[in-house]
């Protein structure tokens, strides 16, 4: 598999004037994650330009010794440069919709769809901080396992649901690397950073959309919302054809590199 930069990704599709699409997987997971999707968006849309990644330490994807956001969207832009790819539309899932997020408000982007990342913490920073003891020992394993129960897998269909919870390697190293903002920094600062990174979002005009299947306790400024209810954790596995179809709209709604969908 081909390296784009330090990043291993598949580059599909055609080069043209719609703005291709990035995915960015969630924790642990890796981008076998997308098949149910680029499959639904290819029979949509034939031909855009997709490039299907693995995160840093993830998949095919070599290792890196930090995984701050920052850093993380640095290492994406070059890969996304490398694919030569510019002002993508970026999906990211889960961890992905946060660097998704970082990415938007520092390179150029044509829109976000954010895959059940609500952006602020709430109660899962505690959480993430009660449990660092037990993550930095050898029964580290058990609190991700608790994590994952619940996820909602058991509302999906039998092929998502395997592909749920195959499609994923989780190490120690992972979590506590890519958790590290909320290992170090408080609720209220890191609400501040998402706060300030939606607002430049806005700021350029590119759009933002929330998928979840629920109604969020919180509403964030500048988002659209849609609910997709079932799935649980993974709309794109539970509901691909409806993501699929928000993917294609964009390229009616999408302007020049800048002016969002």
């Amino acid at each position: 598999m081909p390296l784009f930069d330090q990043i291993s990704a598949t580059l599909t599709g055609v080069a043209d004037d719609r703005p291709p699409v990035v995915l960015v997987h969630g924790l642990t997971y890796d981008r076998r994650q997308w098949g149910p999707l680029t499959r639904e968006l290819d029979a949509l849309d034939p031909g855009r330009r997709t490039f299907a990644l693995d995160l840093p330490g993830h998949g095919q994807s070599p290792p890196r010794d930090a995984y701050g956001s920052d850093e993380t969207a640095e290492v994406l832009h070059r890969a996304i440069t490398a694919a030569g790819l510019d002002a993508p539309v970026v999906v990211g899932h889960s961890l992905g919709g946060i660097l998704a997020t970082v990415y938007a408000a520092r390179y150029p982007t044509r829109g976000v769809l954010n895959l059940d990342q609500p952006l602020r913490l709430g109660r899962f920073g505690a959480v993430v901080r009660d449990v660092e003891p037990v993550l930095r020992g050898p029964d580290w394993r058990a609190v991700w396992d608790r994590f994952v129960a619940g996820m909602g897998t058991d509302g999906l269909a039998p092929d998502a649901r395997a592909l749920a919870r195959d499609a994923s390697a989780p190490r120690a190293d992972l979590l506590l690397g890519y958790w590290a903002e909320i290992l170090g920094s408080t609720d209220e600062e890191i609400d501040a950073r998402r706060a300030r990174e939606l607002a430049e979002i806005a700021a350029r005009g590119v759009p933002y959309v929330l998928v979840t299947s629920t109604e969020p306790e919180v509403r964030l400024p500048g988002v659209e919302q849609v609910v997709l209810p079932g799935g649980g954790h993974f709309p794109h596995l539970a509901h691909p054809r409806a993501v699929a179809e928000l993917l294609a709209q964009s390229v009616q709604r999408v302007g020049p590199p800048g002016a969002g969908w």
